[in-house]
């Protein structure tokens, strides 16, 4: 019979205190309003049953999932228990004490924590590159989504994921009211200057691309003829695709083909034949990104995420911000390029410079490059410029295999130098070039986890996927990446559960200390003592933290000093054009509606904020990441110096607790030291701290965009005046006219300090990341000695008996280790049995040698 989670108490339910104020956020904060507490867990969503869920996993990936899902799942039936306990003990009480409200909270907060985070993949290319068609082999559905062709696909982010879903599902999601009036505002803006009297003529389809996607996309939404109207006249006129109210349209199918063929009228479009295009593709200029579930895959886990990233940005504000917060969220970036592009180009050396910034500022941890379209080559051609001695290539498939493995590893050197060192190197951001010194700049530090992958590249064939002419199925490496798919789900979720349960364990073992009467030998003695050691140790991690940011300080000083002698000819270089200013006029007027920034289509992505700014990103990037990275300790790291301070107070209330000489059966003891063996006490401690000091990695987390990009946007906040000047130029000559007013701001900020004011800000925003971390870790150890202490405000009143929950909770909580243990035996078993048997045999012989057998 199954296992009915217990509920709490009927009745009136308010508001508790929110999940990050719950784990840790502000754990200061104990008192709330004492009806706070009676709130009912919230309904978890309806899951498909096991073994649809596991489809997608091999049957040792099965087991180890679903053993750490066991373990989830009877910790939160534990958490639960304890909850209905502690609710049905103080709902009748008039007052509730301060320390038992904290952990009602806590529980619920834990209690409807979610699962498992989506773990997104990027793949990040431009149009033609291959994007659709890898996902739909991943997802063995071919053409589900629309690849470009004759007809070009639009620029907006689409996601596919696995859900619980019975049918095939795409919402497609619009910009707002107010989003679509800003960018029809800037349309116009950019349209009507060119017909101002005196004007610079231009071909609308000639040009750098600005004026062709503004009367594409007015012609899309109001018809043939919108470019020639104002912007009132557009706002009164009616879109001629149907818009509904809620600004999402929703697709629903039993079969992927015919949700596909319902999906493809939104996002693919015919790039000039307006008067032909559906209602449906009229809206495409209005879309924002679009998600698509689908029901139990097979081959994608439920959990992971597939994200169709454009490789520009886009013009109107809203999409281009979450075309870089989706672009940070990812945590791996697969670089997609063709064949016949990997070799180099300004395209792609381009996207590996976003990805590479998306790992400095964004949760990005794994970069590779994948290859795509491997299947082409012609023979006769490969033949005669192959340089690889005498071996014969009897057949097609033999050179490609031949080929696809030297490029496999020529990039694999080159993706990882360049991950080391980035050419300091100004791409001019799609309008010209600038040229700084030569000589190599780090991107990322040495020992960073990016660097740490032993794929970096793949070799993929979506069509052979299909057609096996040429190649296998294993050949043409899409099971590998489904491999890398799952390999990281597993990870996460392993990561996820093990840290779940260790806080959820250093809850029950305060909540099973709250019943104890007895006090601690010389108590008071000893928390005084432990009070001044905390503030010690605190304000050790000060000076470490100063220490460690301070790191940063001569990169960004150099970084100024470059920035300084080198705007110039930066500046210079994005504004001048070797074929003249014909068409010109209106990509710069775009560039300045959108103060600095400009992506489309048709164009590299243009940042002027971030090009003047790149000499100093150049000189902070290594130390930057080096702060930042988790993993091995090192000076410059901030994780180390917090872990530090964790063990250091883990092993001064062992110490306490093995001093006083505490009972075995001491509840406060309990809660600090579990036994008298130091080794297993610390791993009790560690898990009381985790609970107390929940969130600070997730804050720092966080913070971390915000600091990188303090330089760009302090950069773009003081030119700022200067682009709307320019974006209000018109007439004769306005494109010079337009440079002039930016070179002359350009100027005017320098002189007055501008890089200085960045350097400043950014310097600023780690000082405040140190406060923040210093603050909460304050009042998450003060919280805890407050619990700990028998002095609190009526911390002690009698609860409800959940010493059974606690004893289960330490069950669930020694067995991750074991469960750890088999799902790597388990992978290492797996991978032997996929040796060939020559091989195998080698590994059984050396494994006999090395333990002597």
């Amino acid at each position: 019979m199954a296992e009915t989670e217990p509920r709490p108490h009927p009745g009136n339910t308010p508001a508790v205190v929110s999940p990050d104020e719950a784990t840790g956020t502000d754990c200061c904060c104990l008192v709330k309003a004492e009806d706070d507490v009676f709130k009912e867990p919230m309904k978890k969503r309806r899951r498909s049953g096991p073994g649809q869920r596991f489809r997608a996993l091999q049957s040792a990936e099965q087991c180890a999932l679903k053993e750490y899902e066991k373990l989830e799942s009877r910790t939160r039936r534990v958490l639960s228990n304890t909850y209905q306990k502690l609710l049905q003990c103080v709902f009748l009480d008039d007052s509730i004490p301060n320390g038992v409200k904290y952990l009602i909270n806590r529980l619920l907060a834990l209690i409807e924590k979610p699962s498992l985070d989506p773990i997104y993949i990027g793949l990040f290319g431009s149009t033609g590159a291959g994007k659709s068609s890898l996902i739909n082999a991943i997802i063995q559905q071919a053409m589900f989504l629309p690849v470009s062709g004759e007809s070009i696909c639009t620029s907006c982010i689409v996601q596919v994921r696995s859900g619980c879903c019975e049918q095939y599902e795409a919402k497609i999601h619009l910009l707002s009211d107010q989003e679509w009036k800003e960018e029809l505002k800037n349309l116009t803006k950019l349209l009507h200057s060119a017909e101002e009297p005196g004007g610079e003529e231009v071909d609308p389809w000639d040009g750098d691309g600005a004026v062709e996607e503004a009367i594409w996309k007015l012609r899309m939404v109001y018809g043939t003829g919108a470019e020639r109207k104002n912007y009132e006249e557009l706002l009164r006129a009616k879109p001629k695709g149907k818009i509904p109210t809620s600004r999402v349209i929703t697709l629903k199918a039993e079969e992927a083909g015919e949700l596909s063929i319902k999906l493809d009228p939104y996002i693919r479009t015919q790039r000039r034949d307006v008067d032909g295009e559906s209602a449906e593709t009229r809206i495409w200029p209005l879309i924002k990104h679009v998600e698509v579930t689908l029901p139990k895959s097979s081959l994608i886990p439920e959990g992971v995420v597939l994200v169709d990233i454009p490789g520009t940005g886009d013009f109107n504000s809203k999409r281009d911000e979450m075309w870089k917060k989706t672009i940070d969220k990812c945590s791996a970036i697969w670089v997609i390029s063709d064949i016949e592009r990997v070799s180099g180009g300004r395209a792609h050396e381009d996207l590996l410079n976003e990805s590479i910034k998306a790992c400095q500022r964004g949760f990005c941890r794994d970069v590779a490059l994948v290859v795509t379209k491997t299947d082409k080559l012609h023979l006769l051609e490969y033949l005669r410029e192959r340089k690889l001695g005498n071996q014969a290539v009897q057949s097609q498939r033999e050179a490609v295999l031949e080929r696809n493995e030297m490029i496999k590893q020529q990039r694999s050197r080159n993706l990882k130098e360049k991950l080391k060192f980035w050419k300091s190197e100004i791409q001019n951001q799609g309008i010209g070039r600038a040229v700084l010194p030569e000589g190599p700049r780090r991107k990322l530090p040495a020992d960073s986890k990016a660097l740490e992958t032993s794929d970096l590249v793949y070799t993929v064939s979506a069509q052979e996927y299909w057609q096996k002419t040429l190649l296998t199925e294993e050949e043409t490496e899409i099971p590998k990446l489904r491999e890398y798919i799952r390999k990281r789900l597993l990870d996460e979720k392993r990561r996820m559960v093990t840290k779940y349960v260790t806080e959820a364990f250093g809850l029950l073992l305060l909540t099973d200390s709250f019943n104890s009467t007895e006090n601690l030998p010389n108590e008071h003695l000893h928390l005084s003592s432990l009070r001044r050691f905390v503030e010690e140790r605190t304000e050790l991690l000060e000076r470490a933290i100063e220490q460690c940011f301070a790191h940063i300080e001569r990169p960004l000083q150099e970084g100024v000093r470059v920035a300084r002698t080198s705007y110039r000819r930066i500046l210079g270089a994005c504004l001048v054009r070797s074929k003249g200013n014909q068409g010109f006029h209106q990509t710069l007027k775009a560039v300045c509606l959108k103060n600095g920034i400009y992506a489309s289509r048709t164009l590299a992505r243009i940042d002027l904020n971030q090009a003047v700014t790149q000499p100093i990103y150049d000189q902070i990037d290594p130390v930057f990441g080096g702060i930042f990275r988790a993993g091995k300790p090192a000076d410059s790291a901030l994780m180390p110096h917090i872990d530090a301070f964790k063990h250091s107070l883990q092993e001064k209330m062992a110490e306490i607790g093995i001093r006083s000489g505490w009972k075995c059966d001491s509840y406060k003891k309990r809660f600090l030291i579990q036994e008298r063996n130091v080794t297993e006490g610390l791993c009790h401690v560690a898990s009381q701290i985790s609970a107390i000091l929940g969130g600070l990695e997730g804050h720092i987390l966080r913070r971390k965009r915000r600091i990188y990009e303090s330089v760009s946007s302090s950069i773009q906040n003081d030119l700022k005046p200067y682009y709307e000047e320019a974006a209000q130029i018109t007439g004769k000559k306005a494109c010079e006219r337009m440079k002039d007013v930016l070179r002359r701001g350009v100027e005017r900020q320098v002189a007055e300090g501008m890089f200085e004011r960045a350097q400043e800000r950014m310097q600023h925003q780690f000082q405040q990341l140190k406060n923040g971390i210093t603050e909460k870790v304050k009042g998450s150890i003060a919280t805890m000695l407050t619990l700990v202490s028998s002095q609190g405000d009526g911390l002690y009143k009698e609860l409800a008996d959940v010493s059974s929950e606690h004893r289960e909770m330490e069950k669930l909580h020694r067995s991750l280790r074991e469960v750890a243990e088999n799902a790597q035996l388990r992978r290492g078993m797996q991978d032997f049995l996929r040796m060939s048997p020559s091989k195998a045999s080698q590994n059984l012989t050396a494994s006999w040698a090395q333990h002597g057998k």
